[in-house]
């Protein structure tokens, strides 16, 4: 009989973490053990404000499908009918994924018939602050990481760019808004960013004002974010953005994240792989979507004061494929 449990667990942050429409020096989670003797997976969820979830909702979420796991033959196929994509599905699923691994002695990308996963370079983020601040942090970060993910906002985002790239200029950098800009502000930017050699633009329109875009030929790839939760989404994307950003949190776990990322990949997208502020356990089963990725941005555990062990390695910019004791 599969046993579920979930708690919730806020870790204290190295750093003020901020972007265009929020800042925090602290991230909850949510973490799941899914159990059937003597073998156990865990899982993690980040609930995310923006789309209306918090630690409460969450947790109501998995007590909710509690009693309907427990008996079905494939839970991991009933948990996408039982909740919709989010945080507490998330949890559910990449904890049953790693149960089956456990249970079958292989690890969970053996499942899926793939390859572990080579050491993959992440991006280092600069969160949005003074352009001073944010010149400094890249010249800081540089050292290690050749690859950047700047935040920005609507306000002074050129001078903001053209510093870091003054400060950093063998930076390969990418930029993301969170949804902060008009499209008439986005229509100026882009020749002035692409001339800085920005290689990619994420979201940089709110999700429900993208359909400008439809018609608007952007010098710099742009990234579907907050416009990309899963696979139903992928044909609104479609001739406004050159890529999607897959999360498991959006996706609501890496059963429906590979789904996804297939999908993507026959319609031409090209692919990110990102994350929220979590821990490794967040990153370790969204590893395996990168062996596709052409960006990948999973540096989320390293804004963390402590990210508790056994933890995936990172060596300079490269994340490592997970432990067996970590996950999978």
């Amino acid at each position: 009989m599969l046993r579920l449990e979930a708690n919730a667990v806020t870790f204290p942050l190295a750093r003020t973490f901020s972007i265009a429409r929020s800042s925090r020096d602290e991230q909850a989670v949510i973490q799941v053990e899914v159990s059937t003797d003597p073998h156990r997976g865990r899982g993690e969820g980040v609930p995310t404000r923006h789309y209306g979830e918090s630690i409460e909702s969450s947790l109501a979420q998995i007590d909710s499908v509690r009693d309907a796991l427990v008996d079905v033959s494939n839970p991991r196929v009933a948990l996408q009918e039982l909740l919709p994509p989010g945080a507490a599905r998330n949890a559910i699923d990449c904890a049953l994924w790693d149960l089956e691994a456990k249970q079958r002695g292989l690890r969970a990308w053996e499942l899926q018939g793939l390859a572990e996963p080579e050491p993959v370079l992440t991006v280092d983020t600069v969160v949005l602050s003074d352009l001073n601040s944010m010149a400094q942090a890249a010249a800081r970060s540089f050292g290690e990481h050749p690859l950047l993910k700047v935040k920005l906002g609507r306000d002074e985002p050129f001078e903001r760019m053209r510093a870091i790239r003054s400060a950093v200029p063998r930076a390969r950098l990418v930029i993301d808004a969170n949804e902060a800009w008009t499209f008439d502000q986005l229509a100026a930017l882009a020749p002035r960013l692409a001339d800085l050699e920005v290689e990619w633009l994420e979201q940089p329109l709110p999700a429900g004002e993208d359909h400008v875009l439809l018609d608007y030929a952007c010098p710099i790839p742009l990234v579907a974010d907050e416009s990309l939760h899963t696979r139903k989404e992928l044909p609104h994307c479609e001739g406004r953005y050159d890529a999607v950003n897959l999360k498991l949190d959006k996706t609501g776990g890496l059963t429906e994240a590979l789904a996804t990322m297939q999908e993507a990949t026959r319609l031409g997208f090209d692919l990110m792989v990102g994350c929220m502020v979590c821990s490794s356990l967040s990153i370790a089963p969204a590893m395996m979507l990168t062996h596709r990725a052409e960006l990948v941005d999973l540096d989320g555990p390293t804004w963390l004061q402590d990210d508790p062990k056994p933890n995936i390695r990172f060596e300079r910019s490269k994340a490592h494929a997970p432990s067996r004791e970590l996950w999978g």
